[in-house]
């Protein structure tokens, strides 16, 4: 049985989200309605996923996000599934940076099967991801992950394969019995066969991992 709690500023919303989940098989331990409730509910009752809003109180913006990133760094073992008609593409690169295991983005307008949903929540509350193709989209853009993808080597993939497991160059030199600066060849050959710039809006190492993880 995977523990929820839920943060969704629409009382209709939360409430109904609450009962389809239950129905399923879910626990829901807690149900709030802003950022800060939500972090406080997490310390309380340690769920194995937050399903998250991100236009929360007070100002209706990206407060949910924001708690979710913050979340993510608080608590790592806690599942983050941001449920949201919008893709805020900053916070979601944030959100995927680092160990981008047991993280979900998907969008309202888009999940048209509850069933879809609930599968959604037991891949993040067993280490899994969940992203919407629009929000990859977003996030890299229009070029054709797969083709782009199938341009890298057998060791550029392995080395992808590893960043998206959450390894350092570092230790990717030590797994491969390389040295770093050979890594650092395969990381750059990555990013430019992936067509990932240098970017001040995204981070290419959480990019080219999102492009791994939905391919």
């Amino acid at each position: 049985m995977t523990r929820l709690v839920i943060a969704e500023d629409s009382a209709i919303l939360r409430d109904g989200l609450a009962q389809l989940l239950l129905e399923r098989g879910h626990e829901v331990v807690a149900r709030v309605g802003s950022a800060d409730e939500l972090l406080d509910a997490v310390r309380e009752h340690a769920p194995d996923v937050a399903v998250v809003d991100i236009r929360m109180p007070p100002t209706h913006t990206d407060e949910g996000l924001v708690a979710a990133v913050a979340l993510r760094r608080s608590h790592p073992k806690v599942g983050v599934l941001v449920f949201s008609q919008w893709v805020e593409t900053r916070y979601a690169t944030e959100l995927l940076a680092g160990h981008p295991e047991g993280v979900g983005y998907l969008l309202k307008d888009r999940v048209t099967d509850i069933a879809e949903f609930d599968a959604a929540v037991r891949r993040v509350a067993a280490g899994g991801t969940a992203l919407d193709p629009e929000v990859v989209r977003q996030l890299i853009g229009n070029r054709s992950v797969s083709v782009a993808l199938d341009r890298l080597t057998p060791r550029e993939r392995e080395v992808l394969a590893m960043m998206a497991e959450g390894h350092s160059n570092s230790a990717l030199a030590q797994r491969l019995s390389i040295t770093e600066r050979a890594v650092e060849k395969h990381v750059s050959a990555i990013f430019a066969k992936l067509e990932l710039p240098p970017s001040q809006a995204h981070h290419r190492r959480v990019l080219a991992v999102v492009a791994y993880l939905n391919a």
